[in-house]
């Protein structure tokens, strides 16, 4: 080869290596100013506490409230059949059941509505780590164990999200719909 050939060789491979740098660098910075509008997102995810104490409240309101009325609609039926009788024989002793199946019954929504209130603070700050892994690729599983989530859950997790039909991309489309409905 000639010395014009390889110079023209050499300007050419430089050309290509300059274009493809630039190209480089233009993808890093977008993919910084992707991470950087993400990041507050991720963050609130990561030390996410589930739903606001309103939120809680409100929930546990309404299941409590439903559970309640049905609990009173039979009180009055009770208190409707001794009238309409004029017999009150029982009805002492059936109100005294209603209230201790209510009290049961209230308990335990109380204590399903406790859990759903973990399970969501936990649901957040998995998609919170799912996140950091799609968007830094950090190791989630060393982060859960900073963050205290026992390492057995973190591979429940890693199982299931590795058996989706989406594959890779399936924990990133669960961040996307995550992501958007709270801002919706």
């Amino acid at each position: 080869m000639s010395r014009g050939a390889e110079h023209t060789t050499r300007q050419l491979t430089d050309q290509q290596l300059a274009q493809q740098n630039q190209l480089i660098s233009q993808s890093n910075q977008e993919g910084g100013q992707d991470r950087s509008l993400l990041m507050p997102t991720i963050q609130s995810l990561l030390t996410s506490t589930g739903y606001t104490p309103q939120q809680q409240s409100d929930i546990t309101q309404q299941s409590l409230g439903a559970a309640n009325t049905a609990y009173d609609a039979l009180r009055e039926s009770a208190a409707n059949h001794a009238a309409a009788t004029n017999d009150t024989a029982g009805y002492g002793d059936l109100t005294a059941q209603l209230g201790r199946e209510q009290a049961q019954t209230d308990a335990s929504t109380a204590q399903q509505n406790q859990i759903a209130f973990a399970n969501q603070a936990y649901k957040e700050q998995q998609a919170g780590l799912n996140a950091l892994t799609q968007t830094y690729g950090i190791d989630t599983n060393l982060l859960g164990k900073a963050m205290g989530v026992p390492a057995e859950l973190l591979n429940v997790r890693q199982r299931a999200s590795s058996g989706s039909s989406v594959g890779g991309l399936g924990g990133l489309v669960g961040l996307g719909s995550g992501i958007g409905s709270l801002f919706g």
